[in-house]
């Protein structure tokens, strides 16, 4: 029996971690839209970045082929899942430091809402890239720690059921803290570096980015509660 409860809680766990870069990312997006689609949004991309991770495990023959080298440049060996990880990450740096941007510099006081069904449907192809991305690299790392296949799908599908679950309080808190929103976005940048390296053969160990966001989380934190209690004296 443990052969495949070890198995199957180790992977969910890495399929959670990996999939809060995806909440912060979609709730990120979700601000920007009127407060009836922002739910909708935050539904549909999580429904389908499970939908792809299914049907990315159904075609698990080609996942793996994405390993293989198709070129290379400069000595450097360039695989479909290294061009693939470059332009999400190109395009993770990209949003981050536009948004950023935005919220230090460009932006005074409350940014409009911007509304319509082209935000809506702007956003969510924002959102359906990025889920590409993040379950291509999830799955290849889940065929990496496990050998059945139906320890995958229970794992994706426990793992969404999981961030369903959690979108919403995560989101709620972004949008009522705002330093916290430059800090997710700071967040996605650093997940965007790594997935540039790694999509050029560097690795950059994730647990030294989620350790390093963690630690600046409790910082904001202590600093958050600090103005409080001086606010209050």
């Amino acid at each position: 029996m443990l052969d495949w409860i070890v198995p199957l809680l180790s992977l969910i766990a890495l399929e959670v971690i990996l999939g809060i870069d995806n909440i912060i990312f979609i709730s990120i997006l979700a601000d920007k839209l009127p407060d009836q689609q922002r739910n909708k949004l935050r539904y549909w991309g999580i429904g389908l970045a499970m939908v792809m991770r299914l049907l990315l495990l159904a075609a698990i023959s080609w996942i793996l082929k994405l390993d293989r080298t198709l070129f290379v440049v400069m000595d450097q060996e360039i695989s479909g899942k290294g061009i693939i990880l470059i332009l999400g990450g190109l395009f993770l740096i990209y949003k981050s430091t536009k948004e950023i941007y935005h919220k230090t510099e460009a932006a005074r006081g409350n940014e409009p809402v911007v509304k319509g069904k082209a935000t809506f449907a702007k956003m969510l192809g924002e959102v359906i890239m990025l889920d590409l991305v993040f379950s291509i690299d999830s799955i290849i790392t889940a065929v990496g720690m496990v050998n059945d296949l139906w320890v995958m799908y229970t794992a994706v599908i426990v793992t969404v059921l999981i961030m369903l679950i959690a979108s919403g309080p995560i989101s709620g808190f972004i949008r009522k803290h705002p330093s916290f929103k430059v800090l997710a976005l700071c967040f996605l940048l650093m997940i965007g570096v790594a997935l540039l390296a790694e999509g050029f053969h560097v690795d950059i160990p994730k647990g030294y980015i989620y350790f390093a966001m963690a630690f600046a989380f409790l910082v904001d934190i202590i600093q958050i509660k600090t103005v409080k209690q001086e606010s209050k004296a």
